[in-house]
């Protein structure tokens, strides 16, 4: 069955030829024509990074729920419905709230071209501006400059997580350019909270804020966070917190939870609220272990896990990962989108794989066919074969290897699509 909502955003696909047209003249002129709800929204945390965002977002949104705060939350892709992507004060927009929304940005719009992100982005604002809360935590769509969401003036905090080389046409080849894009999101006085990043990337960062008077905590330099005895560490010029480790596991979430903590003790938060943001944030798709479903039922005796990482920092994290986790057999299902490194992101997955089975990934235009995924493996010296779907190599791998894990990776779109699946 169809929301309405559904019919709306099938409409939005189709205002403008390209899917991505990186310039915030149309976004101007939507959000004029909607009254500027951007200049109206609850105190602004911008996050921009190549990855990381979602894990930093969602961490720094669990803290802030722990001190009683509403939180309005956007994020992008979504996985399996489109209302993930816009939290209304701590819950996911309601079907009919929507379907409002939609419709009152299609009219404003009158048919002009607009991007899809870019009328939805005004969607979610214009829902942020009328409904009350404490905090409005904006992630960036692609890059930073030019990203749709780059609309407030004056945001409270901004953070920039790793930055990697991914989206090279439409953000520059190099990492410096890369980073000059996502350092477009700082703001003059406003504090930015840098994850770690490599010398070439902190540069740009680093003389972008002095041109704007932006004040800077970066990792390794104002905070550090680090695994001990089992534990996360997390010291900056306030003192030394000593918390569970992330419940979103892989080593790169120490990380990610360090910016997310640099942020949340900026902002006064208190102890408790620092160890909720590292234990009870939320994020689907990200090493995550899926525990029923007819999948989980094919899987039989085998653990499953997904993961939505598509970039050569994503299978590092993967690697890392995985390298840390019980020692069983790991047979990997793979799908990704042809403009991605599959070589770079398969070089360091390769020591961690037992096997890999090839799948395209279903009713994507850009997606590696099967063949190609598996060719890609092969050179990367992996067993490989392919699939007809992800039910079919889950079902294959494990009455081959009974007991063995499975870890469905190589796109956030795949991911989805699993998640619909497996209910």
């Amino acid at each position: 069955m169809s929301d309405g909502s559904d019919l709306i955003l099938a409409r939005m696909m189709a205002l403008h030829p390209k899917i991505i047209d990186l310039t915030l003249d149309r976004v101007w002129r939507l959000l004029g024509a909607l009254g500027h709800p951007e200049r109206d929204l609850p105190p602004v945390i911008h996050i921009a990074g190549t990855n990381g965002k979602g894990s930093t977002q969602a961490m720094i949104r669990a803290g802030l729920e722990a001190m009683g705060d509403k939180v309005h939350a956007y994020t992008s892709p979504h996985l399996a419905r489109f209302h993930e992507r816009i939290r209304l004060a701590g819950e996911l927009i309601s079907e009919s709230h929507l379907t409002r929304i939609l419709e009152e940005c299609e009219a404003a719009n009158g048919g002009i071209p607009i991007t899809y992100f870019e009328i939805t982005t005004c969607a979610a604002l214009l829902a942020f501006a009328r409904t009350r809360a404490d905090w409005t935590l904006l992630e960036v769509g692609l890059g930073g400059r030019l990203d749709a969401t780059n609309v407030v003036a004056t945001p409270r905090l901004t953070v920039i997580t790793p930055v990697s080389i991914d989206h090279q046409h439409y953000l520059g080849e190099t990492l410096a350019e890369i980073a000059g894009e996502k350092a477009g999101i700082l703001k003059r006085g406003v504090p930015c909270v840098v994850g770690p990043q490599e010398d070439a990337a902190l540069e740009v960062i680093e003389a972008k804020a002095a041109r704007l008077g932006a004040p800077l905590l970066v990792h390794g330099q104002h905070w550090h966070a680090f695994e001990e005895r089992g534990r996360l560490i997390f010291q900056d010029e306030t003192g030394l917190l000593d918390l569970p480790l992330p419940n979103l596991p892989g080593p790169h979430q120490i990380d990610n939870a360090g910016a997310a903590l640099a942020a949340l003790r900026h902002l006064d938060a208190p102890e408790a609220a620092c160890e909720a943001a590292v234990t009870k944030a939320y994020w689907p798709a990200r090493m995550q272990r899926l525990a029923h479903g007819p999948l989980v039922e094919a899987a039989g005796a085998c653990e499953l896990w997904l993961d939505g990482g598509h970039n050569p920092a994503g299978g590092q994290a993967i690697a890392a990962t995985l390298a840390r986790m019980p020692a069983k057999p790991t047979h990997l299902i793979l799908g990704m989108l042809n403009t991605k490194d599959i070589a770079g992101y398969l070089r360091p997955v390769a020591a961690e794989a037992k096997t890999l089975t090839a799948v395209s990934i279903p009713g994507e235009t850009n997606t590696l066919s099967a063949e190609d995924t598996q060719a890609a493996a092969a050179k990367a010296g992996i067993a490989a074969g392919t699939a007809g779907s992800v039910l079919a190599a889950v079902r294959a791998i494990a009455a081959k290897d009974p007991g063995a894990r499975i870890l469905i990776c190589g796109s956030l779109y795949l991911a989805g699509g699993v998640l619909k699946e497996n209910g």
